[in-house]
């Protein structure tokens, strides 16, 4: 007897259908799951940003109202100090108005030493006044005294530590900000507790970490309904024949690209109406502070303007995110005028020389057609700058009856396009421009010597027309203000 081989199940519709099925699928699961991915990740670090921020901002107003209450101090004592007596008296008469000074519901008061580390004032240990605590040292080891007489030696100063919190009969962080009386060899200061600040970083990050696992649950329960919507829909179509499941493959394609493009639109409008507002809330707070301290004590802090700097800093980094995540020209002007300002960026950056002409009657075109010929056109300038070595890139949008075509042509030392494109490792930007414009219904073109390298992407009238009908919800468009003082 001899073993026959079990027959392979033919390619039939149950088949096929476990193939589109796949087909959906895995591009919709990697394509959200890189979306959570990004978003987590983003969020994370807006978190972090938005924390640091604030506890800058949060100590540059203490240090600032330390300065302030020390100021009021010793304009008190002053007067004793400058007079040039330094008998015994006078130095009581300067201890007695320091015990007297107290703020912030008794946590705030005035302590000073002499330079070899006795007390002078404590109001509220008074038992330690008169002892030498020049060793005494804090939950975490630091000379608190030392310390604080170094600063005022240098004549004045700002030193962190931990220390008795008399309302809360336990410990807390404490700033103290101190300054130096040479003459008696005394160091005067004060200090802010900190628990408060910490509270509200916690408190901050807590609402971050819960804004973080909300959007991921969002994006999972989205996904999942996805999944559900697609499973679902594959499942029941009626699959006649291969031309009807290469169609529904395209609309599929579409879909996640779609989904990416929707994302990154919601995206942009997140970094501009939320984490930008913010900053740019906290930077008018900063240059009200800045302008109310000059006209104050004549000059800001330094680390105020070191903050202001940052926050100026990451507020450019957050509109330039937001874009190139998803550009406001394309929504509101138009791709014309999106690929102009698209080239004209690259050009500038590039120092190449760029030349656009649009041929035909220009008209309206359905949003995803704008938006592929949008992408084709960021990845072939990326491509050119890359590896041509070129001198000119000119770009050419022609409108032809129902169809349109791009060409993006450069004078690069050009490459072997076939085998570029057979290679895996090599030709991802290649493939996927050809993807985008294939799943519109497109044809995807690349011609290439040494001197001449054309991009091509045309699409035709019927897809044109196809693409028109909206099968998808449309994008929302990004409010025409979105970023102002980007031309």
């Amino acid at each position: 007897m001899t073993a026959t081989a079990a027959p392979s199940e033919p390619i039939g519709p149950r088949r096929l259908r476990r193939r589109i099925l796949l087909l959906a699928v895995m591009p919709l699961l990697a394509a959200v799951a890189v979306i959570a991915l990004a978003v987590r990740s983003q969020a994370q670090d807006l978190a972090l940003q938005e924390r640091a921020l604030v506890e800058t901002a949060y100590l540059a107003s203490k240090e600032a109202e330390l300065r302030h209450h020390v100021e009021m101090a010793m304009n008190m004592i002053r007067p004793l100090y400058d007079s040039g007596r330094d008998d015994e008296a006078t130095r009581q008469e300067a201890i007695r108005i320091l015990n007297a000074f107290d703020y912030d519901n008794g946590d705030g008061y005035f302590f000073a030493y002499d330079y070899s580390g006795r007390c002078l004032v404590l109001p509220h240990q008074p038992e330690l006044v008169g002892q030498n605590l020049w060793d005494i040292r804090d939950r975490d080891g630091q000379p608190v005294v030392q310390a604080l007489i170094a600063k005022a030696r240098e004549g004045e100063g700002y030193f962190r530590y931990v220390w008795n919190k008399p309302s809360a009969r336990e410990v807390a962080p404490k700033l103290g900000y101190v300054v130096g009386l040479q003459r008696w060899g005394w160091m005067v200061g004060t200090g802010i507790y900190l628990d408060d600040v910490q509270a509200t970083l916690d408190a901050l990050e807590r609402q971050g970490r819960a804004n973080i696992d909300k959007t991921t649950g969002w994006i999972a329960i989205i996904a999942l309904m996805a999944l559900a919507l697609v499973g679902g829909s594959t499942l029941a179509m009626n699959l006649g024949d291969h031309r009807a499941a290469d169609a529904q493959l395209q609309q599929l394609a579409r879909q996640v690209v779609q989904s990416q493009e929707s994302e990154r639109a919601h995206l942009s409008r997140e970094l501009h109406d939320g984490t930008g507002q913010t900053l740019v809330s906290i930077k008018l707070l900063l240059d009200s502070t800045m302008e109310q301290l000059r006209s104050e004590h004549g000059r800001a802090p330094v680390a105020l303007e070191r903050a202001r700097s940052r926050i100026e800093e990451a507020l450019a980094e957050v509109r330039d995110i937001s874009h190139r995540l998803r550009p406001v020209v394309l929504d509101t002007l138009g791709l014309p005028s999106a690929l102009r300002h698209l080239g004209e960026e690259f050009a500038e950056h590039a120092q190449m020389a760029f030349f656009m002409r649009i041929g035909g009657r220009e008209r309206d075109l359905p949003e995803a057609v704008n938006t592929v010929l949008f992408r084709i056109t960021q990845e072939a300038l990326t491509n050119i700058e890359k590896h041509a070595q070129a001198s000119r890139v000119d770009l050419r949008l022609i409108y032809l009856g129902g169809e349109v075509r791009l060409t993006v042509a450069d004078d690069g030392h050009g490459f072997d396009a076939e085998r570029i494109q057979s290679d895996p490792r090599r030709g991802i930007g290649l493939l996927n421009m050809r993807e985008r414009v294939e799943a519109i219904g497109g044809v995807f073109r690349v011609q290439s010597r040494p001197g001449s390298t054309r991009v091509v992407a045309q699409i035709g009238a019927d897809a044109v027309r196809r693409l028109a009908v909206p099968a998808l919800q449309p994008l929302a468009p990004l409010r025409s203000d979105a970023h102002p003082d980007r031309r």
